[in-house]
């Protein structure tokens, strides 16, 4: 039997197989990314303790309608992906209506769990400040400062519209397996 042979007895077969499969019909195409279910929040009533001080409060990075920040050596086609959206998000952190302090807690908090769960790419949602006084983006001016002072954070970006534009920011978080000793 030849090979022109052989193919063609294969595709015979093939098509006998699916023979009485159809299509299976979709109203919608599937979406880009799957979303993780909202988290409702607990939250204490009032604002945070104006006695608390920030540890960094005298420190000030100016902050620009993007975030972008990448620590030396990590690769600038990985911060490409990471600008573009191209990694995978394992968790999301929603900020939204916290006050400093608590958003400071959860931050903590979720990239403990992100470290322990081996997670290595988040969204954090931090809005851009329209119901913060003067218009400000308060969250997003402390969330630049803290996550530039955190060793496991290797870069954070602004994310593209599709996943909240400059209301929020990709993170790209150190490999613990591979943190330094």
């Amino acid at each position: 039997m030849s090979d022109d042979e052989k193919k063609t007895d294969d595709k015979t077969l093939l098509y006998k197989a699916l023979d009485d499969v159809e299509p299976i019909q979709q109203r919608r195409t599937e979406p880009y990314r799957r979303k993780l279910p909202p988290r409702p929040l607990n939250l204490p009533v009032g604002d945070e303790d104006d006695t608390e001080q920030d540890l960094y409060s005298d420190q000030e990075i100016e902050t620009g309608e993007v975030l972008d920040y990448a620590r030396p050596g990590v690769q600038h086609r990985v911060m490409h992906d990471l600008r573009r959206g191209y990694l995978e998000i394992g968790a999301e952190l929603d900020l939204h209506g916290l006050t400093v302090r608590h958003a400071r807690d959860e931050l903590n908090r979720f990239l403990k769990i992100c470290q322990e769960r081996d997670i290595r790419c988040v969204r954090i949602i931090h809005g851009k400040g329209y119901r913060s006084e003067g218009k400000q983006p308060i969250l997003k001016q402390k969330l630049n400062l803290w996550l530039r002072q955190r060793d496991d954070v290797l870069a954070f970006t602004s994310a593209p519209r599709r996943d909240g534009g400059t209301g929020a920011a990709y993170l790209l978080l150190r490999n613990p397996k591979k943190a330094k000793g």
